[in-house]
């Protein structure tokens, strides 16, 4: 088998953590393997059984990857990535700044894996918050058409990162301890997490919708190549510690029956549907470093004609985040 050489950009972050597992555990074919990080200090990752020392990147050496993960920051992700991926460098990118960016293109291997070509070197990995909808609807758009959705998202705080988790853990103990949540200095969040939530994932714009509610609109209008489909999002960060979930609400542009969407939701690559009414996925059973999606609770919403709920439920840090972009690089590998 081919071996790749793996450069992977933000190696001793949270996300570069998972990701050097799964290419592990899902034994990618790596040959030389090159980590990096901010080199604003000291810091080094183990892999394969041995530990390597983090380097700040630079072009000349990323160019020794045939592959580059970038799981770090919007500004070294456009620092580095068009140059690296027009020097010949496969750059699957974790970050947000070319997800929308034309002729980029934003893969979810399930759902639209065809996006992926030799001639377009820069791969874009979607938002945490909708891979989850757009692989779990995915069967039910293409056959059915969905005309309108809309969504309600219960986000982990380890979609904040790392220290966003500990803000967390922090406010819980001081509760414990002294019977109050803090309000924490500098804290990654507008409100106290803990035994609270929020509907704000992003700051605001003049039409009172917050940046992620944009992200998950236009990304999922992307993936699905669907411009004309309605999106409206709610956007609401939850004190859970990892795994996204989603209630969404979805119109077909003709009449089905609940037993064809479930037909199709059996078949759907990359997820898992629970079909008896009380049995569901929740973030705590199925959020835990899971590598497929899980949905439940089908049923017919009684506000319109053809619109049905159901709720999703999927690990913002594997399928989210650094599964899909070892799913990405299996796909290149293959081509």
């Amino acid at each position: 088998m081919k071996k790749f050489n793996v450069a992977v950009v933000g190696a001793s972050g949270m996300v570069g953590g998972e990701l050097l597992g799964l290419l592990e555990s899902r034994r990618f074919p790596v040959g030389e393997f090159y980590p990096f990080n901010s080199g604003r200090k000291p810091a080094a990752v183990v892999f394969r059984g041995k530990k390597y020392a983090c380097a700040a990147p630079s072009l000349e050496a990323l160019k020794k990857a045939d592959i580059a993960f970038f799981v770090s920051t919007d500004e070294v992700a456009a620092e580095f990535a068009p140059r690296l991926a027009a020097a010949g460098t496969w750059c699957v990118d974790d970050s947000a700044f070319f997800r929308l960016a034309p002729g980029v293109p934003l893969v979810i291997p399930e759902v639209n894996a065809a996006e992926l070509k030799p001639s377009k070197k820069l791969i874009a990995g979607p938002n945490c918050t909708l891979t989850g909808a757009a692989v779990a609807l995915a069967e039910i758009h293409r056959r059915f058409r969905i005309t309108e959705l809309r969504l309600a998202t219960y986000q982990a705080v380890s979609g904040a990162g790392k220290a966003a988790m500990g803000e967390l853990e922090e406010e819980l103990k001081t509760y414990f301890k002294k019977g109050a949540v803090p309000k924490l200095k500098n804290g990654k969040f507008p409100r106290p997490i803990a035994f609270n939530l929020f509907p704000q994932v992003g700051g605001f714009d003049e039409d009172g919708n917050s940046g992620e509610e944009n992200k998950v609109e236009a990304e999922l209008k992307k993936i699905w190549g669907d411009k004309k489909i309605r999106i409206s999002v709610t956007a609401v960060r939850v004190p859970v510690l990892r795994g996204h979930s989603l209630a969404a609400w979805f119109k077909v542009a003709r009449p089905c029956s609940e037993g064809a969407l479930k037909k199709e939701l059996r078949r759907t690559a990359g997820l898992k549907f629970f079909e008896k009414p009380g049995d569901y996925p929740t973030p705590l059973e199925h959020g835990q470093r899971t590598e497929i999606v899980y949905a439940g609770r089908l049923r017919r919403a009684r506000t319109a004609a053809n619109e049905f709920q159901l709720w999703i439920v999927s690990d913002n840090l594997y399928k989210g985040a650094a599964l899909n972009s070892v799913q990405i690089a299996e796909k290149i590998a293959k081509l």
